[in-house]
């Protein structure tokens, strides 16, 4: 989402003919680049986008396995914890004075500044294997929604309790061959329209699920002819979770919470593209005064959109609650009404996809390009005009290698095409490395805080228990997995 410039240093695309420091102008900013034009809103739009995703269906199961004190506490806790290290991480774009300082264009960059040395790979490790998951997990939670939308029109045509097994590998196949084509869009620059959109439909379908929630326990929802009656509302839920009994033991209890916290922390998880999202927005005011308001808007956005969603999901199907809401038949009708959702998931999806795999695709294109300067397959641009528009630029490396990575991100989601738990596992390796350690430790770096000061001690707290609760959830998810791997098959995964 990198909006109007073309992004540069060690790890992003730099520009072909390099246009040396000077003074901010109309056309350039302070470090040469192309000015940069976005705004609090645009910011907003760029989060909201990355973390109003697929997580918000799970938010219903998540609350299910904490109960009704824990659940809604949960997601209070990591909403500020969130926020907090966000705006931490804001203060690390620059080096120095924030508003005239040297610029960092990405995560790592910014590692590198702030603390350099082992961590800069370490940290480069962490983010693009949780870059390259997430579009993994898009990937499996995209082709969920369009079988859940030909699930719906079958058990509208032969009524509910028809089996109505549909395989989701063909629609796995269909969202790689579009992410194949979007892919070839060369930078964040060129895909801003993709955010709004989006944003548009995360909005659509977070509204239909918190809507159905709320018709639900509202005994509102009128089902069709074909049954004949109308649900009875019921307010259903308890203060510590699901219930142990049949099918549910201690340890599965157990295990469920933890997976939820994995769940929770997946629908929060931005921070690792927060740098180049920054590296958007126009000065002055000084970009980090400007993204700590986008991030406050989105994640008090998404916290309310959380708790409604989580919160009515939980009311309305209890301990039944599904781990996605939308597709997991929780709701059969209006069955117009839930393939509109599953089709905003879908094309929500498919910006969201691109939003989180630009870096990854960023990263390897600059390092092939510095370390093969001369050769024409990586670095020649072929100029294909195109009647009415600008000439494309085709780049053959740019086109096998995200061509390749699409093919390999949906392959592995045909063999593990387990949603709630791969969002869980993904939750709990990104949150406390990507939205804790690293900001508190570069701000701690950079502001030059004393050891075993007060506000280090605190902050040291803070990144222990998040650490702890990481830990917990990914155990947790990594139990899920073993639990779905023992009646699994690959590549015959039906719903």
């Amino acid at each position: 989402m990198v909006d109007g410039h073309v992004k540069d240093g060690p790890h992003a695309f730099s520009l072909a003919t390099t246009v040396g420091p000077q003074t901010a102008s109309k056309i350039f900013d302070d470090d040469g680049r192309l000015k940069r034009t976005g705004t609090e809103w645009t910011g907003s739009a760029h989060i909201i986008t990355a973390v109003i995703g697929s997580g918000v269906l799970s938010l219903a199961w998540a609350t299910a396995q904490l109960g009704w004190i824990a659940g809604p506490t949960v997601m209070l806790l990591f909403s500020a914890v969130t926020y907090y290290t966000s705006a931490l991480l804001a203060d690390c774009y620059r080096s120095g004075d924030p508003l005239t300082g040297k610029r960092n264009y990405t995560y790592m960059d910014a590692v590198a500044a702030n603390l350099g040395g082992i961590q800069v790979k370490l940290c480069g490790i962490l983010q693009y294997f949780n870059l390259f998951g997430v579009a993994i997990g898009y990937t499996i939670a995209a082709s969920i929604s369009m079988t859940a939308m030909k699930r719906s029109n079958c058990f509208h045509e032969h009524g509910d309790k028809s089996p109505c097994h549909i395989s989701n590998n063909p629609y796995m196949i269909i969202f790689g061959v579009a992410q194949i084509f979007l892919s070839q869009i060369p930078d964040f620059d060129q895909i801003w329209w993709l955010s709004y959109v989006a944003a548009i439909m995360s909005f659509t379908y977070s509204s239909i699920g918190l809507g159905l929630g709320i018709a639900k326990v509202a005994g509102l929802i009128q089902l069709y002819v074909l049954i004949g009656h109308a649900e009875n509302g019921k307010f259903k839920g308890t203060l510590t979770g699901i219930s142990i009994g049949p099918g549910v033991s201690q340890t599965d209890k157990v295990w469920r919470s933890f997976q939820a916290l994995g769940d929770i922390a997946f629908a929060y998880s931005y921070s690792m593209i927060l740098i180049e999202i920054q590296d958007t927005i126009k000065s002055p005011p000084a970009e980090n005064k400007t993204m700590k308001k986008a991030t406050l808007v989105s994640v008090l956005v998404t916290t309310v959109f959380y708790m409604l969603c989580g919160a009515f999901g939980y009311a309305a199907f209890g301990d039944s609650s599904k781990g996605n809401l939308l597709t997991g038949f929780g709701f059969y009708n209006p069955f117009w009404l839930v393939d509109i959702a599953n089709a905003a998931i879908a094309i929500h999806l498919v910006g969201a996809y691109q939003v989180y795999s630009q870096p990854l695709f960023a990263f390897v294109e600059k390092y092939a390009r510095e370390t093969f300067p001369e050769n024409d397959f990586i670095t020649k641009e072929i100029k294909i005009p195109i009647p009415g528009f600008k000439p494309y630029n085709l780049n053959l490396f740019r086109l096998v290698w995200r061509t390749c990575f699409v093919v390999i991100t949906t392959v592995i989601s045909m063999l593990l095409p387990f949603f709630n738990d791969v969002v869980g596992l993904l939750g709990a390796l990104g949150f406390w490395p990507l939205t804790v350690y690293y900001p508190v430790e570069m701000y701690i770096a950079q502001k030059r805080i004393p050891k075993w000061g007060t506000k280090w001690v605190c902050l040291q707290i803070l990144s222990v228990a998040c650490l702890i609760i990481s830990i917990a959830a990914a155990v947790g998810s990594i139990a899920g997995v073993v639990v779905d791997l023992e009646s699994y098959k690959p590549f015959k995964t039906t719903y």
